[in-house]
């Protein structure tokens, strides 16, 4: 009896000659099912009956002639169709022999052999019309359908039912390889370890090109690391490209490999948007490993996300949208490309929005506003650019899921942007407790600028730079008691403003408070002229923070530093100036007391040391506050001195008498005036009289 003629089988291959009989592992469920066994079963039972005298293959050895007598595809071709158009019009078809249907799948196989590895596989050989590997693809599905949905018809061809559709499963995997390769990008292999997951999406992010370098130039190389720039998009598609792609899309889903056809398209797809976004260094990090980050860590990661989630949203997506819309162009596709879009668009940005998540979890902290800021700005400021992706992925009835993937997008997008608010508007009003919890015993040393005030005015200051930002926060964001702030601050109806004029009031009084704890008067005014100088130059500094405060503020503020200097010359040089008049006690009747003016000399001498060496340690950082304190010192005291020194002098004998009471020439004390408020409690020598 002769023997029906086996194509050997491969995975995705048709060009080798190798049979197994093993089974092939697939990725996405699309291994080759063991055809030899169903084929034996079958000739043993086709033995039985031709050796009971039925001729039921058509005759005797007729039914299976030698491969040499065997007709070209064309004329298998033109009987399968003619089968196709009889079964297509619900007419009788005519009878096809289990030999003419083993004899086309082995065709269709030898068809489909040379093209692997061939630029021009997938290329019409006409203008205008289909590919002949989509032709021949096209009609062993056609006939796979017709034997399969009809249980009846199906069995009259045992041998032949598994043998067409083990070769269009076959083919399907070879298709599927095709269209993988193709739409893989080639930075994947490079970002993605290897290993199997075990799972479809895990095996086909790993599994390398299935036809050699054949195929190569259908796929866009990006440049080398050394001339392209990271977060490049994935490569773009030449139009042959695009039509060989579409043609395979074509032949997926002509056959029933709709789902198949998806999931690879979506799985490449995926793996290109990761690589695009490792090229920019950004890796997914877990809600975990957000949580638990330094603030530094954090601050770079958030910079990275930032550059990811922009190029994600203005050239990895359009980039995409524009890829489904060709390849799936044409023949009622349009829908299935906008539906495919939708889910990778959706998980795309669930992927970067998850990281917002994270940040929004971490413990509040008020250095982490500013990026939490950031996040915010970028969100806001994205979403017109995905309305219009979700105007272009959905503009008919058809695309319901695709419409709907993309609306929880842009819910998922404001909830985001939503929790993002609520955490910068409670970061910020945490400054309260900040200020409040800073109830430090110990002064600072010299009545510096106290690093509280330090750390608040360069925060506002900072902060003010968001302002248009925050005020947006606060005014979608506002606490049950944000209108009782803006009516005691004065916001004017701006919940931050009435936050930020809360903060500085309570400095104030924080800094009211720590002046108390000078027990020196004129160092407690020292520290309140350091931090409300500090305060206001920040103010004047920042257009932004100073607009917010206002010129009612600065003023009073102005005042303030005023009354503080009217109370240290007090305090301190009052009673100096008292020992240099002549209140009647230093000359009676005309005469001087000698010993009067001893008393004021020694005593003048003395306040003076005591000034220069605790005054001298006395810190005034604010060059020209400083350069103020000493002016306004020296223009009351030293007129004063010298008037004092002409006329009281000359009553002490010249020589040692003169020298013990008179220590101090006019220059001497304008040089101690100098050496005031500069941190430094050693005093300069003083020259003698």
């Amino acid at each position: 009896m002769d023997r029906i003629p086996i194509a050997p089988l491969k995975s995705s291959s048709f060009s080798a000659a190798t049979t197994r009989e093993d089974k092939l592992a697939r990725n996405l469920s699309l291994g080759p099912i063991k055809l030899n066994e169903h084929i034996k079963e079958a000739r043993v039972e086709k033995a039985d009956n031709n050796a009971g005298g039925g001729d039921a293959a058509g005759g005797g050895d007729d039914g299976v002639p030698e491969e040499a007598s065997e007709p070209d595809f064309a004329t298998l071709s033109a009987e399968i169709d003619a089968f196709l158009a009889a079964h297509r019009g619900g007419e009788s078809p005519p009878p096809v022999s289990e030999v003419t249907l083993d004899r086309f799948a082995s065709a269709v196989e030898q068809e489909i052999a040379p093209s692997e590895g061939t630029e021009d596989k997938w290329v019409p050989e006409v203008p205008g019309e289909a590919p002949p590997l989509l032709s021949a693809i096209k009609r062993i599905a056609a006939l796979s359908s017709a034997l399969t949905e009809n249980p009846a018809e199906g069995a009259k061809y045992t041998i032949g039912v598994h043998r067409v559709t083990g070769v269009l499963h076959r083919v399907m995997t070879f298709v599927e390889d095709e269209f993988h390769a193709l739409l893989e990008d080639p930075r994947v292999a490079k970002t993605v370890p290897g290993g199997d997951t075990g799972s479809a999406t895990g095996r086909s992010m790993r599994r390398p090109p299935s036809f050699g370098h054949g195929a190569e130039p259908d796929r866009c190389v990006i440049p080398s690391a050394d001339g392209g720039g990271a977060g490049e998009a994935s490569p773009t598609f030449p139009p042959e490209t695009v039509d060989r792609l579409r043609a395979m899309a074509e032949a997926m889903l002509a056959a029933g490999y709709d789902t198949e056809c998806t999931e690879v398209f979506l799985v490449a797809r995926r793996n290109a948007l990761d690589a695009s976004l490792q090229s920019l260094g950004y890796d997914k990090p877990s809600i975990d490993d957000v949580v638990r980050m330094p603030l530094e860590a954090l601050e770079t990661e958030v910079a990275t996300w930032i550059k990811a989630f922009h190029h994600t949203v203005e050239v990895g997506l359009p980039g995409e949208r524009d890829l489904c819309a060709r390849v799936f162009a044409g023949g009622g596709r349009e829908g299935l490309g906008r539906a495919i879009f939708a889910d990778l668009a959706r998980c795309a940005m669930l992927h970067l929005l998850n990281f917002t998540e994270a940040v929004a979890l971490t413990k509040r902290a008020a250095e982490k506003l500013f990026k939490v800021l950031d996040m915010y700005e970028v969100i806001r400021d994205v979403a017109p650019a995905v309305d219009a992706l979700a105007a272009a992925a959905a503009p008919g009835e058809e695309e319901e899921e695709a419409s709907g993937a993309l609306a929880d997008l842009k819910c998922e997008l404001a909830s985001v942007r939503s929790r993002l608010g609520e955490s910068a508007a409670a970061i910020f009003c945490d400054l309260e407790i900040s200020i409040r919890g800073d109830a430090g015993k110990q002064p600072v040393p010299g009545g510096a600028v106290h690093p509280l005030t330090r750390y608040l005015m360069n925060y506002l200051k900072y902060a003010c730079e968001y302002k248009s930002t925050l005020e947006q926060v606060f005014q979608e964001y506002r606490r049950p008691d944000d209108d009782e702030h803006e009516a005691a601050g004065g916001g004017g109806g701006d919940p931050f403003a009435a936050q930020l004029m809360e903060v500085m009031e309570l400095l104030h009084g924080n800094l009211e408070a720590k002046s108390r704890l000078y027990k020196d008067p004129s160092l407690s005014s020292i520290f309140l002229m350091n931090n409300g100088r500090y305060m206001l130059q920040k103010i004047r500094g920042s257009p932004e923070i100073n607009a917010v405060v206002g010129e009612a503020w600065s003023r009073k503020r102005s005042t303030d530093l005023r009354q503080y200097h009217k109370n240290y010359q007090r305090e301190t040089w009052s009673r100096v100036l008292n020992l240099l008049r002549d209140d009647g006690v230093i000359t009676v009747k005309g005469h001087v007391q000698k010993q009067v003016l001893k008393d004021r000399f020694k005593q003048f001498n003395a306040a003076m040391d005591e000034i220069q060496r605790t005054q001298g340690a006395w810190v005034v950082s604010d060059e020209q506050l400083q350069s103020e304190l000493r002016v306004s010192i020296a223009a009351v005291i030293v007129p004063a001195y010298r008037s004092f020194l002409g006329r009281f002098a000359q009553h002490f004998t010249a020589g040692r008498q003169t020298e013990k009471y008179v220590k101090l020439s006019g220059e001497d004390l304008e040089a101690i005036i100098e050496e005031l408020f500069d941190g430094n409690a050693a005093s300069m020598p003083r020259r003698r009289m």
